[in-house]
């Protein structure tokens, strides 16, 4: 087996540099003086290399593996004429690029990076402003979107794009990027086995994250923060949120996540706080939330209906104007050893485990979500004494949504 490996390395060593893939210099004052030229003139596993400088071209064709990389961040001018750089080769790399004035338009989605039906492909290290799409990814597999900056100057939802959208793709991972002030930070629609990690998606007009019919998908150690309605999560199943931060998402008609007909899914780690809601659920089965902080939210957890098997454990409520909020008299969720800040019961065993259970729906929640505006009598005595009454009898609330073990310290501590 040595010996095999070792007449193989030479081989490869022995081989002329021409087959390996040689580099074009693309600049002013070079020979090749436009990126398309030097892709045109490239074979397969060739680099063009792009000089510092400014380069006006659009509609720039990558159709052979090779690598297209920046030398000091050049920048593409697209002037606004349509999308920039489309790959549709197997096997491409775009690397260290300044990619500005996508064009804009109603019947087409202009990227400044724009893959298409393609396998093993890395998008990394790009800087994207004043773009309509970003970097998208259709039917395409295997692929990385790596360490991009993704800057738009979305205004109104019709006439702006995504800064990172996978549509029918599968295997793709989106790792270390930052988007800002685009429609949705990062869409997914049809799109399988992908991951989703330590990326920033803030002050975006409509989702920081927003994917449909998109499963087994992990997401993992990213932000959200600040966008008009937060991160929405549909038809989906078997799918991980862990560890994400979803923070201050405030509107009447925002949330931290939002989850509709979602099954079989794992949410554990994340923090939720300073949102108008923290999790807005409806559909949504057997989905387990472990080790989750809910902080000064509005609502911590709104449910909406039609949500069974579900088990919230180990969880933090801390500060939140409402724990829990149900629509509905029927409960099948299961609360379990979670903290609960509001909790006033005693501890005399000192096992770390409320001696008294907890019961997290107030009556006053049931109010507001069918009559808003009494709202402004949240902190009036009045408002006390009938969750009081609610807790000692149940009326209008799940009799049995009860934490009987409520912890005594948060998982913090």
């Amino acid at each position: 087996m040595f010996q095999i490996r070792k007449i193989l390395f030479l081989a490869i060593f022995l081989l002329p540099v021409s087959l390996l893939g040689k580099t074009i210099k693309v600049c002013n004052s070079c020979e090749v003086k436009t990126i398309k030229e030097g892709i045109a003139i490239a074979i397969a596993l060739d680099t063009v290399v792009v000089k510092k400088g400014k380069y006006n071209e659009f509609d720039i064709v990558i159709d052979k593996p090779l690598t297209l990389v920046g030398e000091n961040y050049p920048i593409i001018d697209g002037e606004l004429k349509g999308g920039i750089i489309k790959v549709t080769s197997d096997n491409v790399t775009v690397d260290g690029l300044f990619i500005i004035n996508v064009g804009t338009s109603y019947t087409e989605d202009y990227a400044a990076v724009r893959v298409v039906k393609s396998k093993n492909f890395l998008i990394q290290n790009l800087v994207l402003e004043k773009l309509f799409f970003g970097i998208y990814v259709e039917k395409s597999r295997d692929g990385r979107v790596f360490h991009n900056k993704i800057i738009g100057d979305a205004v109104e939802e019709y006439n702006s794009g995504n800064g990172i959208q996978l549509w029918y793709s599968q295997n793709i991972d989106i790792e270390n990027n930052i988007i800002t002030h685009v429609r949705d930070g990062i869409y997914l629609e049809f799109a399988n086995n992908c991951r989703i990690k330590n990326n920033t998606s803030s002050n975006n007009l409509r989702y920081g994250l927003h994917f449909m019919f998109s499963n087994d998908d992990i997401y993992e150690n990213n932000t959200f923060e600040n966008n008009g309605a937060g991160v929405a999560v549909m038809f989906s199943k078997k799918i991980k949120m862990l560890s994400n931060t979803f923070k201050e998402n405030w509107g009447t008609a925002s949330y931290g996540l939002l989850l509709k007909e979602i099954n079989d899914a794992e949410i554990a780690g994340n923090i939720f706080k300073e949102n108008t809601i923290g999790i807005n659920i409806e559909g949504s089965n057997r989905i387990k939330y472990t080790k989750n902080s809910f902080i000064k939210n509005g609502w911590a957890i709104k449910v909406r209906g039609a949500c069974y098997a579900n088990v919230f454990s180990n969880n933090n409520f801390m500060y939140n104007s409402f724990d829990v909020s149900y629509n509905s008299k029927l409960n099948d969720n299961k609360f379990d050893r979670n903290y609960w800040s509001g909790y006033t019961g005693y501890d005399l065993d000192k096992d770390g485990i409320g001696d008294v259970p907890y019961r997290p729906v107030k009556l006053f929640s049931y109010i507001v979500n069918r009559t808003p505006e009494t709202i402004i009598l949240m902190r009036s005595l009045f408002i006390d004494m009938i969750d009081f009454s609610e807790k000692v009898s149940p009326v209008f609330t799940p009799d049995n949504l009860l934490d009987n073990y409520p912890l005594m310290k948060s998982k913090n501590d």
